[in-house]
Parts: C-alpha cells; sequence; structure tokens
C-alpha cells in the first residue's frame, strides 16, 4: 500500500494536469482576439475555477470516493447522469490528449526533420501509460519535477521580461511600454473578451484531477481543500503575471496559435535562445499534462467499471489500475490514428468535443454540489 500523496504532491499533479499546451500555446488566440482586455478573461476565468473547484472540494471532504465527481452526480441525479458524465469525460480527456502528443511530434519533427510523425506520436503515448503503471507515489514524484520546470519556465518569463521592459537587457530596443502604449484596452471590444473565454477556461481545464487523486492522499479532509487553495491562486497570480509581462512586447494583433505568445515576444525582442528554450518547456509541458491527465483517465475508467459502466475486466486489484491505465491508452493510440486519417476538419470537430466535455463535466460538478447540499446540508463537522 502507498503512504498516500502529500498536499505538495497533489498541487503539483493538479498544476501538471492544467498548465499545458493551452496556456503556453493555445492563449495566443485568446490574447489576440481580446487584446490587453485578456487580463479580464483570465481573472473571470480564475473566479469560475475558484467556484467549481470549491464545489468538488466540498463533496470530497464528506465523501472521497474513487470516482469523484462521477460518484457525486450519480448520487445527485442518479445512474445515467453518472453514466453520461463518467464517459464524455473519459472520451474527451483521451481526444485531448491525443491532439497533444500529436503537437508534441510536430514540434520534435521541426527539430528532428526525418523522424515519423505516428511513429512519435505513438511512442510518447506508449510511454505515458508505462510511467502511470509506477503508482500515484512514483508518478507525483515525476509530475512535480516536470511541475517544477513549467513553474520555472513561467517565472523566468516574467523576470527575463520585465527585465527587458525596464531596460536592463543590453542591447533591447524597445525598453518600457512598448507594444501597449498604443494598443487600445479592448480592441474588438466586450465580444473579444466572450470570445476569448472559452481559450482561457481551457487554460485552467485540468485541475479536477484533484478530486480524482482525493481518495489517494493521505487526508483528504485536509489535503484536498489546501491543494485547491494552492492550485487556484497559484494558476491565477502566474497566469495575469505573465500576460501583464508579454502585452508590453509583442502587438496582440501580430500572435498566431502556431507559436507560444511567449516565445513570439521573445524573437521579436531579439532574444532567440529565449524563445528555443521555451519552446523546450512547451515540449516538456504538454508531456507533463499527458502523464497526469493519463492518471486520472484510468481512476474515471476504473469507476465506470465499478458501477457496472464499463466492461467487469477493467476494475483490476490494488491501488494502481492498470487495466485502466492500458485500456486509456490504447484509446489515446486509436484517437492518434485517427487525427492523422481522418480529414482535417473532423479531427478539429474532435479535438473540440475534448473542451466542450470538459465544460459539461464541470457544469455537472456544480449542479451535483447545489443538490447534494440541499440534500444533506454541510459535510460532516460543518466544513461548508
Amino acid at each position: 500500500m502507498e503512504k498516500g500523496l502529500s498536499t505538495w504532491q497533489l498541487t503539483m499533479m493538479a498544476l501538471g494536469t492544467v498548465i499545458g499546451g493551452s496556456f503556453f500555446l493555445g492563449s495566443a488566440l485568446a490574447i489576440r482576439a481580446a487584446g490587453p482586455g485578456v487580463i479580464i478573461s483570465f481573472i473571470l476565468a480564475g473566479i469560475l475555477a475558484y467556484f467549481i473547484l470549491y464545489a468538488l472540494s466540498e463533496m470530497t471532504v464528506a465523501d472521497p470516493a474513487p470516482g469523484s465527481f462521477r460518484t457525486y452526480a450519480e448520487k445527485a441525479y442518479g445512474p445515467s447522469l453518472g453514466f453520461v458524465v463518467g464517459w464524455v469525460y473519459w472520451t474527451g480527456l483521451v481526444l485531448a490528449m491525443s491532439s497533444e502528443a500529436t503537437a508534441v511530434s510536430y514540434f520534435l519533427q521541426g527539430w528532428l526533420p526525418g523522424i515519423s510523425l505516428p511513429l512519435v506520436g505513438s511512442f510518447i503515448i506508449v510511454a505515458v501509460t508505462l510511467l502511470n503503471l509506477l503508482g500515484a507515489e512514483r508518478l507525483s514524484k515525476l509530475e512535480s519535477a516536470l511541475s517544477a520546470v513549467k513553474l520555472l519556465a513561467i517565472i523566468g518569463f516574467i523576470i527575463f521580461g520585465a527585465l527587458l521592459i525596464f531596460g536592463l537587457i543590453p542591447g533591447n530596443p524597445e525598453a518600457g511600454a512598448g507594444s501597449l502604449a498604443i494598443e487600445p484596452i479592448l480592441p474588438n471590444g466586450i465580444g473579444g473578451i466572450a470570445g476569448s473565454m472559452l481559450l482561457v477556461v481551457s487554460a485552467f481545464a485540468g485541475f479536477e484531477i484533484i478530486g480524482l487523486a482525493a481518495s489517494e492522499t493521505k487526508d483528504p479532509a485536509k489535503t484536498v481543500p489546501k491543494a485547491i487553495n494552492y492550485t487556484v491562486f497559484g494558476l491565477i497570480g502566474l497566469y495575469i503575471a505573465a500576460v501583464v509581462v508579454l502585452l508590453p512586447l509583442i502587438p496582440t494583433g501580430s500572435l498566431t496559435g502556431d507559436v507560444s505568445p511567449m516565445v513570439a515576444a521573445l524573437m521579436r525582442q531579439g532574444q532567440g535562445w529565449a524563445g528555443n528554450v521555451m519552446n523546450m518547456v512547451l515540449v516538456t509541458a504538454i508531456l507533463s499534462t499527458m502523464l497526469a491527465a493519463m492518471f486520472g483517465l484510468g481512476r474515471m475508467i476504473r469507476s465506470l467499471a465499478d458501477g457496472g459502466y464499463a466492461p467487469s475486466w477493467i476494475r483490476g486489484k490494488g491501488n494502481v489500475p492498470y487495466k485502466g491505465i492500458l485500456f486509456s491508452g490504447a484509446a489515446m493510440l486509436i484517437a492518434l490514428g485517427m487525427g492523422l486519417l481522418l480529414p482535417a476538419q473532423v479531427y478539429v470537430f474532435l479535438i473540440s468535443s475534448g473542451s466542450f466535455a470538459l465544460l459539461f463535466t464541470y457544469g455537472v460538478i456544480v449542479a451535483a454540489h447545489y443538490k447534494l447540499r440541499r440534500k444533506n446540508g454541510c459535510p460532516p463537522e460543518g466544513k461548508c
């Protein structure tokens, strides 16, 4: 039996899932849509994440069930919703992670033009799957190291960007407010903020891993609320600080979805070496996200099997859901093949549906919390 995850390990596991391609790469389109007003979008998304996570936290303190939000949905609204939210979440995450594997393959192909995309993507998925078989305790240590790389990269960008803005880096021609001085706060009005919200919310997606890992923590009643506090406020602070530093360094209208906004900003300032470092961090970030997501996938599919909503042979024994992890890895390989064979429009639709699957899950978390609070009142010991 494993000793159980600590608050720090659970927090790093959550950050490992959340801080990935959606922020390092996908936020470029959100910043382009909302301009400097994207800071408002990040604050609003942070508030949403706060409410959703605290709803999940309260239910987890009352009942640290292995199935987390799937189990709570079933208790609140019956087996049908438990079945639907479990499979929607699992399917959406499989599709999303297969697209992350494709993204890493493209990045590596840019550095090593001769490599095969299907081969590299398959190797990444197999490696992520096998590493998850090590169990929560060992995986959390690896995830903590990878998450630390991402956090240090964002902090490093904030510090280095601030030095560029204040003219403390020799040879920087655009010290000061730079691009921010000539840009309107809301270049596309309120519609720009609305248009950026789905992308910004995606940058916070993945925090629900805290609920799925709760049954493997040392003391869920203490560990989970603390981990949620650290995750939410850490994310909001880092994201907003990074965007505030980014805005003076590059015009928001020049950003594209093909290049990380941080890399684009550093390149524009003539700091090509720093941009290359950030690209390597981006690959690390995506791999870290895939590792933590596979952790949640294995637990979710086992929960479905325990409820009779998936084949019984997936259940397995012990703390580590070996069969659920292998089944999820095989599904990701199939999804990767679909991405390489299907027309581009179909694949984009499938990946987009993954984002909506997460939003559906968050809606169910809040609805289940509302119903269970009305039915049962506060959890034991009055910890509302």
